[in-house]
């Protein structure tokens, strides 16, 4: 059997944890991980992250059911945590106007989302089929 730290798709530091339920009970699914790369990258203040990550995820976990009938679901999730689906390329534009956002704040949310993704890919051993994926769609976290 390889050494974990072998694995080419393992990222250097990822622990070997599942989903931490502390970060739903800040209002959002996204991983602490992910979260923390995406705050890195995005345009808006750290401050302002966890805000958009909860009015998203509000208006997701009210919309269960479409992304079931309607999306690839890659990670179904547990009891606790989230369910992770491929959407078209283009959805969190449209999230991002339903909900009144600026260019920057949808950007952030899709950067949260697919470091969540790339997260769940690297402790499935799916990560580069998952950024394969995220080359034609989007991702995005719902709890259920």
């Amino acid at each position: 059997m390889a050494d974990a730290n072998s694995d080419p798709d393992r990222e250097e530091g990822d622990a070997d944890r599942g989903y931490d339920p502390e970060t739903r009970a800040r209002g959002h699914p996204i991983d602490p991980n992910a979260l923390m790369i995406a705050a890195a990258k995005a345009s808006v203040g750290a401050g302002r992250l966890p805000q958009l990550l909860r009015a998203a995820d509000d208006y997701l976990h009210d919309r269960a059911d479409e992304y079931d009938r309607s999306y690839e679901c890659v990670e179904a999730g547990d009891e606790d945590g989230p369910a992770v689906y491929l959407v078209p390329d283009g959805h969190w534009d449209g999230v991002g106007d339903d909900l009144g956002l600026n260019r920057r704040e949808v950007d952030a949310l899709r950067r949260a989302h697919e470091q969540h993704l790339l997260r769940v890919g690297t402790q499935r051993r799916r990560r580069r089929e998952f950024e394969t994926a995220l080359e034609l769609r989007e991702a995005a976290v719902v709890t259920r």
